[in-house]
């Protein structure tokens, strides 16, 4: 499941994306985590993949 996540978000936005990235993304999206739960390392990417869907988080 991983892999095909990893394969549309590819081709959705066009560029590669850090797995850890898009499950944090995910996360965030389901509402299991908060935008300051990510690491800060990944923070700017998951936020841009969350910008890229058109995804509203609140900080």
């Amino acid at each position: 499941m991983t892999k095909l996540r990893e394969w549309l978000l590819k081709i959705l936005l066009g560029k590669e994306v850090p797995v850890m990235a898009v499950v944090y993304a995910t996360l965030i999206i389901k509402g299991k985590k908060t935008i300051d739960q990510v690491p800060a390392l990944i923070r700017e990417q998951v936020q841009q993949i969350l910008s890229d869907l058109e995804v509203e988080v609140q900080e």
